[in-house]
């Protein structure tokens, strides 16, 4: 007996989910509350502003220095994340070793741990009086309150993107072009960057460009290390803070709409890398 198959189409062909209808609305349904409504009224609030009043707003000096600090320390944390990520996922994948499970799932913890508490705790280790902290500030490094103590904090809430995107990207790798390699009498150092980091760069490049998003946004861990000092260690997210307490929800508005174009340009710019190399791969 012949099996026969059912082909459900529509106008652009063959449909690869059944219900296909029924689960995209399911998913919009989902997604409409958590997503496209908040960021919507994001916009709608920031429409209530003139041109004029909304460019006054973001363009203040104390703002403008905000973007600054976020900016900076945040490509600053995701270059230190893309590079020791790499290292860590590296690690996991190609060593065995005691305790590689405990450290593994510890990689996660900035996942799970509130980002109140882990500022509180890298402020008391970094502090000038903190265990890590007081060292440094034998020598006239001061951690605690500057840009190096917002980098480390923004270090430490990105580090999993980075690990989590490469990790699975290199455990599904077939060794077989590294031995063709070797054989071939490439050295150590021409295998990694000319067969293993092609393949890897674009799950590289997406934990870059989250753990950067991460720290444009990150306010927990950061506002308590920051200090808060004007000019030189206010991050945006403590602006927008700051204006919602003084009740200017609409110039907060505004300065969060930056932060989200910035995040958007951003994540949209890596996403076209992706596809640029992988059409140049399998082209």
């Amino acid at each position: 007996m012949e099996q026969q198959i059912v082909k459900v189409k529509n106008k652009r062909g063959v449909r690869v989910i059944p219900g296909f209808g029924l689960s995209l609305g399911v998913t919009l349904a989902m997604l409409g509350p958590l997503v496209l409504i908040p960021l919507a009224s994001l916009f709608l609030k920031a429409g209530s502003l003139s041109f004029p009043e909304f460019w006054k707003v973001v363009s203040a000096p104390q703002i403008l220095s905000g973007y600054g600090v976020s900016l900076s320390c945040a490509f600053l944390a995701a270059v230190v994340n893309a590079v020791f990520g790499m290292i860590l996922a590296w690690v996991f994948v190609r060593y065995e070793f005691p305790g590689k499970r405990l450290m593994d799932g510890l990689i996660e913890l900035p996942f799970a741990l509130p980002t109140a508490v882990a500022g509180i705790s890298l402020t008391y280790l970094y502090s000038d009086q903190g265990w890590i902290g007081r060292w440094f500030a034998k020598i006239g490094v001061q951690i605690a309150y500057t840009r190096i103590g917002i980098t480390i904090a923004m270090v430490f809430v990105g580090i999993p993107f980075v690990v989590r995107a490469v990790q699975p990207v290199l455990e599904k790798l077939d060794r077989q072009y590294e031995e063709a390699a070797t054989m071939l009498g490439a050295g150590r150092i021409t295998i990694f960057f000319r067969v293993i980091f092609p393949e890897l760069f674009p799950a590289f490049l997406a934990g870059f460009g989250l753990a950067f998003a991460r720290g444009i946004g990150e306010y927990g861990s950061v506002v308590f290390i920051a200090g808060n000092i004007p000019y030189k260690t206010q991050i945006a997210p403590l602006l927008i803070m700051t204006k919602l307490e003084q009740y200017k929800y609409e110039d907060a508005t505004a300065i969060a709409l930056v932060l989200l174009i910035l995040s958007f340009l951003l994540m949209l710019g890596i996403h076209s890398v992706q596809i640029y190399m992988q059409r140049f791969s399998e082209g």
